[in-house]
């Protein structure tokens, strides 16, 4: 069970990202935030409510530091995406995505099987294949964007490990989480003088689509954290920028390279690994 959801998890969180990535493109980065957050927040509001289960202060203050480690990183985040090709952009936060939960769950005390740790091993040199520029000249212009993908991916790993320390098998803390980010979103809207890109409405719904898309990916990892062990349900989720760099082959044209391809296919080993570990 924590295999599926959390690579179900990975598929939504990269699907999510290529949206957003597309929105900001077309939109500004901080103004598809403002449009996308909220909208994902209503949908896990609702969804929360519809459940009617209660949460107790504890796990809400862990909502909050990882709702300020997930916004923050959101907003450096869909910046990098603006700025630099979504075929390095997205690899590069998903490596340090899965490093952190990675680190933190083996030291907590995961105990995991010598097929899972090759597994572990092979994802994350999957990611870092994924990632890896064609040229120094290529790599040198588009630093900027790696840069800031490499931070974001700490935020999110981070966000990973803060949101499974607060589970209390209710979604209030992710709702609180939530609302955080949109807080801190807004506050740099302001300071910016950002705007959502509501007369584009097909920049709307796509900011839109990326919310929902966010918000479900979270929920799903959620639910593969509390089905096993963090390293694991962490790694896994983390593999997202193998659904983005898909779609922005199929839709940017893209192109991946034969070292993109190879990292895919050590991807699936790494996933059997775990599988069978």
């Amino acid at each position: 069970m924590i295999i599926a959801l959390a690579l179900g998890s990975a598929i939504v969180f990269g699907a999510g990202d290529f949206c957003g990535g597309a929105a900001s493109r077309r939109g500004g980065s901080t103004g598809v935030l403002v449009l996308s957050l909220p909208a994902g927040l209503v949908l896990l509001l609702a969804v929360a409510l519809a459940f009617g289960d209660g949460s107790s202060g504890g796990p809400l203050v862990w909502g909050v530091a990882s709702g300020v480690a997930g916004g923050g990183a959101l907003l450096v985040f869909y910046r990098a995406l603006a700025q630099g090709p979504m075929s390095v952009v997205a690899p590069v936060s998903g490596l340090m995505a899965a490093v952190v939960p990675a680190v933190v769950g083996v030291a907590q005390g995961d105990r995991l099987s010598p097929m899972a740790v090759a597994g572990i091993v092979l994802c994350l040199v999957a990611i870092c294949f994924v990632s890896i520029e064609p040229n120094r000249q290529q790599a040198r212009a588009g630093l900027r964007g790696p840069l800031l993908a490499l931070l974001a991916g700490t935020g999110f790993g981070t966000f990973f490990v803060l949101i499974q320390q607060g589970d209390d098998g209710t979604l209030w803390p992710l709702v609180v989480s939530k609302a955080v980010g949109v807080v801190m979103v807004v506050i740099a809207a302001l300071a910016t003088g950002s705007r959502p890109p509501s007369r584009d409405r097909v920049t709307a719904g796509i900011a839109l689509l990326a919310g929902t898309l966010d918000v479900l990916g979270n929920a799903l990892y959620v639910l593969a954290s509390r089905a096993g062990m963090l390293s694991i349900a962490g790694v896994l989720s983390s593999l997202y920028p193998a659904s983005t760099v898909l779609l922005a082959r199929l839709v940017y044209g893209e192109r991946l390279r034969p070292i993109q391809r190879v990292g895919l296919v050590v991807a699936v080993a790494g996933v059997g690994l775990v599988t069978s570990g």
